[in-house]
């Protein structure tokens, strides 16, 4: 039987199962702490060298990067999410959830997508463990339903409206964040607190200079609007620099094919407002991008969302930052005149 729709393209039996196999892990996993004493003693005789650094696991890569920034070698940092995979349709494996017992610090988002945490939380002993949700660390807003976005007639009426997820790809809420996540890194290691501190000063200054590019981007072109074939996760940073959007999909719509009424307004407003950019995310499909490229003579471009990275990117050591300055380039070229 179908499962009821949730209204964010996603079904409520989807998200049962996933919840279902999340607590059918946390049950094993407890019954092996109970029989085996876990995995603590068998930490303690280890004597790798790593073994005082402080535990980070992060689920995602904005937070493990902006770890990764802060405290560089002083921790022993884990993702979750493998590079190059979907988020929306990550399960946790039991390793995943023993590196989040045996953490000193644990990062997670805190929407829709993590749900499953909250059901981990509660049925673990958190008591040395701090955590931080990044929704948390600046004001949320909802998911925007612009025109021409692909219909959801099966929303039920009293599903409330879900708020964006996607807070890092705003610049200003990144050193929200990298100041949290500062505090609790001092707080359960006080030892390097003043390390943790100077690195976060040096990197929000590079993260302020680059909130000041995409102002000057912003202020320098006569254009304000972007267009994305594809799911739109960029709410807080078109917030931020007063820019209106068109897209194919909210940031968090599991859809994959949109309606021809929305191909039909998409390209026709590349062609009203002479649109010269059609934005597709990464690692996501340029069907519908280049669909609507090819119908209006346009080029498509990649905007990052860092919400994950390629395993290539993530051997070459891209960054939040190096992702973001790509945005840059990009955005210049999106809200040009097209003459250039």
């Amino acid at each position: 039987m179908a499962g009821i729709y949730n209204g964010n393209g996603k079904t409520t039996a989807a998200v049962c199962r996933k919840r279902t196999t999340v607590l059918l892990m946390c049950l094993l996993f407890g019954m092996s702490c109970f029989l085996s004493g876990c995995s603590k003693a068998k930490q303690q005789e280890g004597t790798s060298a790593d073994d005082h650094r402080i535990k980070v696991v992060t689920t995602i890569f904005p937070q493990y990067d902006f770890v990764r920034q802060i405290a560089g070698g002083r921790a022993d940092l884990k993702m979750l999410l493998k590079p190059g995979e979907e988020s929306h349709s990550y399960e946790p494996t039991p390793q995943d959830i023993i590196a989040i017992q045996n953490c000193d610090l644990f990062i997670y988002v805190g929407g829709e997508n993590d749900e499953w945490v909250e059901d981990i939380l509660s049925s673990m002993d958190t008591g040395r463990m701090a955590t931080l949700r990044l929704v948390d660390c600046v004001d949320t807003v909802e998911e925007e339903h612009v025109a021409g976005m692909k219909e959801n007639h099966r929303e039920e009426e009293d599903n409330p409206g879900e708020y964006d997820e996607h807070v890092w790809t705003s610049p200003k809420n990144a050193v929200k964040i990298v100041d949290n996540i500062t505090e609790l890194l001092c707080s359960a290691d006080a030892d390097n607190a003043d390390a943790y501190k100077q690195d976060a000063e040096t990197y929000i200054h590079k993260l302020e200079d680059l909130d000041a590019q995409f102002r000057q981007v912003v202020e320098e072109s006569d254009r304000d609007t972007i267009l994305f074939g594809d799911r739109f996760p960029f709410r807080y940073f078109a917030d931020e620099y007063g820019l209106r959007y068109y897209a194919a999909f909210p940031g968090c719509a599991s859809d994959t094919e949109p309606s021809a009424a929305t191909m039909a307004f998409l390209i026709n407003k590349v062609k009203e407002e002479k649109i010269p950019v059609v934005l597709k995310m990464e690692l996501s499909s340029d069907h519908i991008s280049r669909a609507i490229a090819e119908a209006t003579g346009t080029e498509v471009k990649v905007f990052y969302s860092c919400h994950n990275i390629s395993a290539e990117q993530f051997q070459n050591g891209e960054t939040y930052l190096s992702l973001m300055e790509k945005n840059v380039e990009t955005l210049r070229e999106a809200l040009s005149d097209g003459t250039d």
